[in-house]
Formats: structure tokens, C-alpha cells, sequence
């Protein structure tokens, strides 16, 4: 599900959902997310009910962590990624490894190796849009079912 509507998507957001409910009950509140995830990416998004919080909480640093099976695996067992991220050209909404990119850095671990495939233990340093679907496919090892860089 996507955070907020899009030039692709309008209708059938969290924002979309969360607006329903408070008119459904009759409850003053605006959308103020403190996290947010990639589409199709299962965890928990923090949203705030009014900009006094979302202020109060932006400002506090949130660990996230995600577990990931990925193609193959890296070779070490543990390290960073650190590859600069960058967006390709409109209207496109994916993103690449450019050395003119953003820093972009994620931890990774591996958990368990598994039949040519890895659990992996991803924790992201810095937050680019899907930094860490192209930090895994950047070492040779997409995430199992991405359909964009997988």
C-alpha cells in the first residue's frame, strides 16, 4: 500500500485510509507520517496526529531494521553498503547507483545462507527511496519478487 497518493495512484493509500476513518468518525486530524515504507514492504509506519508531535518525533532518531531473502548472498557475512543513490529521469520513478548520487549507506548481515539464497539483515544508514531493493541488487544479490530491480 503506498503512503500517499501519486501522479500513478490517487486513490487507496494509508493517507486515503487514515483521512476515511477520522470522517467516519467525526474526528479532526491531518496525516503526518513520521516513516514510511516502499510498497509491498511489510512494517510498521508511524504517523502522528497533529504537527506539535510529528515535529516532537521527526527529531527523534528511529532504528529500522528489515530481514530480507535475497539471490545468492554477499560474500562477506557482514559489512556496509555504501553506494550513492540517484533517480533516473521523469516520469520514471526508479532509482540507480550513480557516483553523482546521494549518499546512501546500509548495514547489512547475514543471517542464514540457504539453498543458493540468503537471509539477510538490512538496516538502513540513510533513507533513499528504495535504498535498500538497490543496495542488494547492487552487490549481485536482488531481494526475492522485486519487480524492479530484482
Amino acid at each position: 500500500m503506498l503512503i500517499h497518493p501519486s501522479r500513478s495512484r490517487l486513490t487507496g493509500t494509508l493517507a486515503n485510509r487514515v483521512f476515511g476513518y477520522y470522517q467516519r468518525t467525526n474526528q479532526k486530524c491531518a496525516f503526518h507520517p513520521i516513516t514510511r515504507l516502499d510498497r509491498d514492504t511489510f512494517g510498521i509506519v508511524l504517523l502522528a496526529k497533529n504537527a506539535h508531535v510529528h515535529t516532537l518525533l521527526q527529531n527523534t532518531k528511529v532504528q529500522k531494521t528489515y530481514h530480507a531473502w535475497v539471490y545468492g548472498g554477499p560474500e562477506e557475512d557482514a559489512g556496509i553498503i555504501d553506494a550513492p543513490i540517484d533517480r533516473r529521469p521523469l516520469p520514471s520513478l526508479l532509482r540507480y547507483i550513480s557516483p553523482t548520487g546521494k549518499p546512501s549507506q546500509t548495514r547489512c548481515r547475514v543471517l542464514e545462507r540457504f539453498n543458493g539464497h540468503t537471509l539477510v539483515e538490512l538496516e538502513p544508514l540513510t533513507g533513499r527511496t528504495h535504498q535498500l531493493r538497490l543496495h542488494c541488487a547492487h552487490l549481485g544479490s536482488p531481494i526475492l519478487g522485486d519487480p524492479q530491480y530484482g
